[in-house]
This record gives C-alpha cells, sequence and structure tokens, in this order.
C-alpha cells in the first residue's frame, strides 16, 4: 500500500489536499472569465449597495446579479452521478472549456449541486445493492 506524506496521511487526506489545488488552479483557469464575461450584461446600480456594479446572467432563472453572487458551474459535474473514476478524468473535466462552462445565481447552483448530489447518491446505493 502506498504511503502519503511519509505515511502520516490516509488516502482521504491525500485526496483532499490533491482536490483543494485542483480547485485553486480552477479559479485561474481562462475559460472560466471567458465564459463570465459572455454572461455580462452591463453596469447598473447594485439595489444592495446604491452603487455602480457589472451585472451577469443567471443562465437558468436569466435574472441579472452582481458578480459576488454568481458561479462559474460545470454544465457536467466534475465527479460523474456514478461516482469517482480516475484523477484524469476528474482533472478532464475541472479544466473544461467554455462551451461546458455556465454562470449561475447562487439559488440555482445550489439547486443544481443538491440535484447532481441526489443522483450520484442514488447512483452508489444501486451500486451497493448489487
Amino acid at each position: 500500500m502506498r504511503k502519503y506524506n511519509g505515511g502520516s496521511w490516509t488516502i482521504a487526506r491525500f485526496n483532499s489536499f490533491v482536490k483543494s489545488a485542483l480547485r485553486s488552479a480552477s479559479q485561474r483557469w481562462p475559460p472560466k472569465y471567458q465564459c463570465l464575461n459572455k454572461a455580462k450584461r452591463g453596469k447598473k446600480i447594485n439595489w444592495k449597495t446604491g452603487r455602480i456594479a457589472e451585472h451577469y446572467e443567471c443562465n437558468s432563472c436569466h435574472k441579472e446579479f452582481v458578480l459576488k453572487d454568481v458561479q462559474v458551474d460545470h454544465k457536467s459535474p466534475i465527479v460523474p452521478v456514478t461516482g469517482f473514476t480516475t484523477w484524469d478524468e476528474v482533472i478532464d473535466n475541472m479544466f473544461c472549456e467554455e462551451d461546458d462552462l455556465q454562470v449561475l445565481c447562487i439559488p440555482c447552483h445550489k439547486i443544481k449541486s443538491l440535484e447532481e448530489k441526489t443522483l450520484r447518491k442514488n447512483a452508489t446505493d444501486v451500486k451497493k445493492k448489487n
């Protein structure tokens, strides 16, 4: 069995470390910014602050939000609903092109993520039964 960090880390700790490093790198992935730029709808008054701010359109509800209220989402889950397979697949899915990314407001993103989590749980339950 392979050792991680001189044997002081479990496989779960190692996987968590790798996932965190990949997420950090994905924040600087250029297609993410291309996706955000396409969702821009112009500078308008932010009703929360009364200041002018760039607004972005949610791809799901089509309402407009300021940057801090939107997230760039992967249309296809980074980890398939059937479960984790390999780091290569995760990396391919995480660093996708702009056409597999969309801008969602935080509430719409939470709904989509919950649906994916439910599908993943159901798929795991089916695997356990078989």
